[in-house]
């Protein structure tokens, strides 16, 4: 039997490399959330906009 430890099929959940190969993945849920989020951050007329923030002087 193999030592546990993270990546695949240690068995503590995922590494921080899972989530963003899970937020890459086009057929992942996770793809879909943030590409929603980015969408979200992108649109003026969204709360979460985080668009620029300059003061004209």
């Amino acid at each position: 039997m193999g030592r546990g430890g993270g990546g695949h099929g240690g068995g503590h959940g995922h590494s921080s490399n899972d989530d963003r190969s899970n937020s890459m993945n086009p057929n992942n849920d996770a793809y879909h959330d943030a590409m929603n989020n980015h969408s979200d951050q992108l649109n003026p007329n969204n709360e979460r906009y985080e668009g620029d923030d300059d003061d004209d002087d």
